[in-house]
């Protein structure tokens, strides 16, 4: 027979709400670990969940012509279950080596670049727990100011956001089929290549 003894649980705030007690004293495994511990808070409460209501996560990746908006990303991965959302906004400066830049143009071989993209929020998944995380670029022509790519993610604290996003946008730079032209003031333009980009580094 397993030794059991009394534990006496407290309950407050959401908790305290759900099951309508302050305190109650349990009979348990005298070695019980804290996952355990909560499976028999859930079997006195049945019915009643007192942690909080599961939310699937989702992985939002879209590539489009039109501006982005930096407000709209930031609302798609918002949970009520994270404290955290971190952004990363890359927007078209004004120049480059000296040169007046007056828009960047963007191409993207799109049925690669989505899987990739893809890729990396799985990767992403697997490093932190993250809940939601959203992957917006912009292709064609982007004046200078205007954002060429938001990335957003969600968590519950702010390191692994914060991570994400980094991890995010350098491997996106690094792996992802995107093209981008410089065009300047004296009517002149180069393609670009990131120098992150495993391509331009095995030429």
């Amino acid at each position: 027979m397993v030794p059991r003894c009394q534990v006496e649980v407290l309950y407050f705030a959401k908790s305290a709400e759900i099951t309508g007690i302050r305190s109650e004293t349990l009979s348990v495994p005298q070695e019980i670990k804290a996952s355990q511990l909560w499976k028999e808070i859930e079997a006195h409460h049945p019915g009643k969940e007192v942690d909080e209501v599961e939310e699937k996560p989702k992985d939002i990746i879209k590539f489009t012509a039109e501006k982005l908006a930096v407000e709209e990303v930031s609302r798609l991965v918002i949970s009520p279950l994270c404290g955290a959302i971190s952004l990363f906004v890359g927007t078209t400066r004004n120049n480059f080596e000296g040169k007046k830049v007056i828009s960047l143009e963007y191409e993207a071989y799109l049925p690669m670049a989505e899987n990739e993209i893809r890729k990396i929020c799985s990767d992403i998944r697997q490093k932190w727990p993250v809940k939601h995380i959203a992957v917006f670029h912009r292709l064609g022509l982007v004046p200078v100011s205007e954002a060429s790519v938001i990335i957003a993610a969600s968590s519950a604290h702010r390191a692994a956001a914060l991570e994400a996003v980094s991890y995010a946008i350098d491997t996106l730079k690094a792996k992802v089929p995107i093209w981008k032209k410089e065009m300047y003031e004296e009517s002149s333009s180069s393609w670009k290549t990131n120098k992150e980009c495993f391509w331009a580094n095995n030429k």
